[in-house]
């Protein structure tokens, strides 16, 4: 990972089956190993921006979701939302609580596991989960 004002910061950029690209986007707080994301964004065609599917938080900070009133301190997967969007808040506005995970190298399994991402075995692996 490369140091980034206050935190660590990785991406990659992965092609899907249909030609499709997405980027994953790693981060970690240099100050609170629990101030982590991991997130799967897609890449919008012929921008240079990207739209967040899904991040993978750590348990550093309150989350509220604002139309549902709800709000929590724990370990939480943002969502992308049609609902949040029309709102005009952010994509992954919307987050679920989770115990699935507790380090980013657990999260980032997570992100790939519930994308149906292939995910290498052995060396490879082990390089991918590295600081």
């Amino acid at each position: 990972m490369m140091l980034k004002r206050g935190h660590q910061e990785r991406h990659f950029d992965i092609t899907g089956f249909d030609g499709s690209e997405f980027r994953v986007i790693l981060r970690q707080s240099t100050a609170n190993v629990l101030d982590f994301s991991a997130i799967l964004a897609v890449r919008v065609p012929q921008s240079s921006q990207v739209f967040r599917l899904r991040r993978y938080n750590g348990r550093s900070h309150e989350h509220t979701n604002h139309i549902e009133g709800l709000s929590f301190y724990d370990f939480h997967i943002h969502l992308a939302t049609e609902r949040y969007q029309e709102l005009g808040a952010r994509e992954d506005a919307y987050a679920e609580p989770t115990e699935r995970y507790g380090t980013w190298q657990d999260a980032l399994l997570c992100l790939f596991d519930d994308a149906s991402f292939d995910v290498p075995r052995g060396p490879q692996r082990d390089l991918l989960l590295e600081k």
